[in-house]
């Protein structure tokens, strides 16, 4: 009796301290509500039920996984940018805001039982020491890593700078394990990728993402491109930019904008995260003109500087629709050194847009913002520009659609294993300017899709065959087999001819993997910018300056030209990202 009345003490303790701590939290109320003893009241039942599963469930429960199971829950509630971070996993979450680790300097990937590697970043342990992409880890410090998921490969890679370890791996083509022995370093993941000259006068800089100090190395490219390399226009692309901190992506915007110029601002249902984000420093260059290049998968912070170079006719926004990820995430610490990224604000452009695309209705429910709701803002020099949903470009540039061989060349590896192939052949290639792949190298590469019984199946196909399978299924077929028959010698795809209609695209995949062979990452940017026609629309308009300052003063609206279907530069597809982490 005694002890439940002292376990009932306890209980009713801990509920009043965390009622009083949430009650003293800045922002909520200081007088009790309703509102209040409800979650209050939830906390509690919460707790209890935490308890009797813990006592009472048939198997034996982890405590640990159940509260996890129930944080998910709550913030699946919300939206999909509030997240917990437990401390195991706070390393992680660091190397996304500062862009550092300690670590051998490759990016990997799940193939099989096993890890490959898929790129050694240059001047990296891992490069350093002679790994090549291609390379298959299968032990790490005398433990081996079949049957491992990538994940846990690159915990065992990652490590204190300075501490040694030792990788055994498997190359094609050597007769026997490799063993090669690493100091680990810090390694720092550029934001910049690769800036230089793309034509006479028009400087260009990759932005992948915005970590600490990206302002700085977009500055450095900028004074660079300016004063070593004659450029008199920019292009700053951001495809594929995911985004990452608000503050870079104020001050990469004051790079090019006046000081004093409103750039962002946010609001919040906390007052003190409502704020007006303002150019403070002078600009590196207000006048240089300015595209910037954005897609669907341009979010946050690239939205950001996007957002506010169009409203302030500071450049031209040229490509797709941006996500639309206009909400600001705060890090708020937790017990136990876990943390909590929360929501705490949307993000406003200076012409007073909210560019989210999905309406936060709350209790967890979203949906996209229906064209009623959509308004209207002007730019500073009054051209029209809407919310709802991303950034809409001032030129639109189709979107390349891939043919089904080229998808497929590229995401079953074939692409990549052929350059794993050539790059073992060829000790080394001409600079960049010089390198083609010949007819003889495409050649070689049909021989080599041969050998390895490539066939692929179009969508058309696919959609044809589901059609007989659900025609036999409902007694149709019988009736319908001359039809079917003709379809087929219609829409079945000639494999050898499609190898000779997209060659030139086929031959432009197999130059940038190769060029990332010798040259890094910097020779895989370069090499994936030939033949791109996002670039090669911007640097157009930039060679037309009567075009590019009729659109900023909105005495003419333009509309950007289609791509020539079939065409998809490696970088593109996403695929060959996808699953991979660096190490």
């Amino acid at each position: 009796m005694y002890k439940n009345m002292y376990q009932n003490k306890k209980k009713i303790i801990l509920i009043f301290v965390l009622a009083g701590f949430i009650l003293l939290t800045p922002g909520f109320r200081n007088v009790p509500s309703e509102r209040d003893f409800l979650l209050v009241r939830n906390m509690d039942i919460f707790f209890s039920m935490i308890r009797e599963i813990s006592l009472f469930y048939v198997d034996e429960t982890e405590p640990e996984n159940l509260i996890n199971n129930g944080i998910r829950g709550v913030l699946q509630g919300l939206d999909p940018y509030t997240t917990y971070v437990p401390e195991s996993e706070k390393e992680n979450y660091a190397t996304m805001t500062t862009g550092r680790y300690g670590g051998i300097g490759a990016l990997i990937r799940q193939i099989g039982d096993y890890v490959m590697v898929i790129e050694p970043y240059e001047n990296f342990p891992a490069q350093k020491s002679g790994i090549r992409a291609g390379d298959i880890i299968t032990a790490i410090d005398g433990k081996s890593t079949k049957g491992l998921q990538v994940n846990e490969v690159s915990e065992m890679l990652k490590g204190m700078p300075n501490s040694s370890l030792e990788i055994i791996i498997h190359r094609h083509g050597a007769e026997g394990p490799i063993s090669k022995k690493l100091l680990r370093e810090e390694v720092k993941i550029n934001n910049v990728t690769w800036y230089g000259s793309v034509a006479d006068g028009i400087g260009y800089i990759q932005l992948n993402g915005f970590t600490e100090n990206a302002h700085q190395e977009v500055r450095d490219a900028l004074k660079d491109l300016k004063t070593n390399q004659k450029a008199e226009s920019i292009i700053l692309d951001l495809r594929g930019n995911p985004g990452g901190l608000l503050m870079e992506a104020v001050n990469i915007t004051n790079l090019f904008i006046e000081k004093g110029q409103e750039i962002v601002s946010t609001r919040g249902k906390v007052k003190q995260w409502d704020h007006t984000y303002r150019a403070r420093n002078n600009p590196e260059d207000s006048e240089i003109p300015l595209v910037v290049l954005v897609e669907r998968s341009s979010a946050s912070a690239a939205e950001i500087v996007s957002g506010a170079v169009q409203d302030l006719d500071r450049g031209i926004v040229m490509g797709q629709r941006t996500f639309g990820k206009g909400l600001i995430q705060t890090t708020r610490p937790l017990s136990y050194n876990a943390q909590l990224k929360i929501t705490t604000a949307k993000y406003y452009t200076p012409s007073g847009r909210c560019i989210h695309t999905l309406d936060l209705s709350g209790n967890g429910s979203t949906a996209t913002i229906p064209d009623s709701l959509i308004n209207e803002f002007f730019t500073k020099n009054g051209r029209k520009v809407f919310d709802g949903g991303g950034i809409m470009p001032d030129i639109e540039v189709a979107e390349p659609v891939p043919a089904a061989i080229l998808i497929n060349l590229y995401t079953r590896n074939l692409i990549f294993d052929y350059a794993t192939l050539y790059a073992d052949r060829n000790p080394s290639i001409p600079p960049l300017t010089e390198f083609q792949i010949t007819d003889e190298d495409y050649r070689d590469f049909i021989n080599f899709l041969q050998e390895r019984g490539f066939e692929y199946q179009t969508q058309t196909e696919e959609r044809l065959r589901q059609l007989i399978a659900a025609s036999k299924q409902e007694n149709y077929y019988v009736a319908a087999t001359d039809a079917f028959n003709e379809f087929e010698k219609i829409l079945t795809h000639n494999k050898q001819q499609d190898l000779v209609t997209y060659k030139k695209e086929i031959k432009g995949m197999l130059r940038e993997e190769i060029a990332g062979r010798y040259y890094y990452q910097k020779g895989l940017v370069k090499a994936s910018l030939d033949d791109d026609p996002f670039v090669d629309k911007a640097i157009e308009i930039l060679n037309n300056r009567r075009i590019y300052n009729s659109i900023l003063n909105g005495s003419i609206s333009y509309s950007g030209e289609g791509c020539r279907e079939g065409y998809m530069a490696s970088k593109r597809l996403d695929a060959k990202y996808r699953g991979m982490i660096s190490c």
